[in-house]
């Protein structure tokens, strides 16, 4: 199984999955500059120093939401769909494993009980931040061939 998933429909990036053994010596920057959710990953020895630092108040134009998931405890199935809500394909994910959802459509089904933290984009909109649609039923479950 890859360390590092790319889902993609034609050129159209829909989520990256960075499987729990990832691993690079330092900063690995995942995400393109342009997202406008920022994953990366950190890999320091001890004694490291990380400069002390402030963020700017720099102005920034959100239209999509992206939003990652850290898998803490136990194993769900994503679903992955186009902007048109048409199924694409599925993949497991697992305790340590992280997805950056980027665009396009997704839903889940818990396989084993699970603990997660999403980190996303605010304020929250209530009802205006998404479109809810009838998912696919188990029997049509394409599973992605992990590589």
């Amino acid at each position: 199984m890859s360390e590092l998933q790319i889902i993609k429909k034609r050129d159209k990036l829909l989520a990256i999955i960075i499987r729990n053994n990832y691993n690079y010596q330092g900063v690995s920057f995942i995400t393109p500059d342009e997202y406008s959710q920022q994953l990366a990953y950190m890999h320091h020895p001890a004694g490291k120093i990380i400069d002390a630092h402030i963020h700017n108040m720099v102005h920034r134009n959100v239209v999509l939401t992206q939003e990652v998931l850290f898998i803490k405890k136990g194993r769900l199935r994503v679903d992955f769909y186009d902007d048109y809500k048409d199924y694409l394909e599925s993949h497991i994910l697992e305790a340590g494993d992280t997805i950056l959802l980027t665009s396009g459509g997704h839903g889940f089904k818990i396989l084993e009980e699970v603990e997660m933290i999403e980190v996303k984009q605010g304020p929250y909109s209530g009802d205006k931040d998404k479109t809810r649609f009838a998912g696919i039923s188990d029997a049509e479950v394409i599973m992605k061939e992990e590589e």
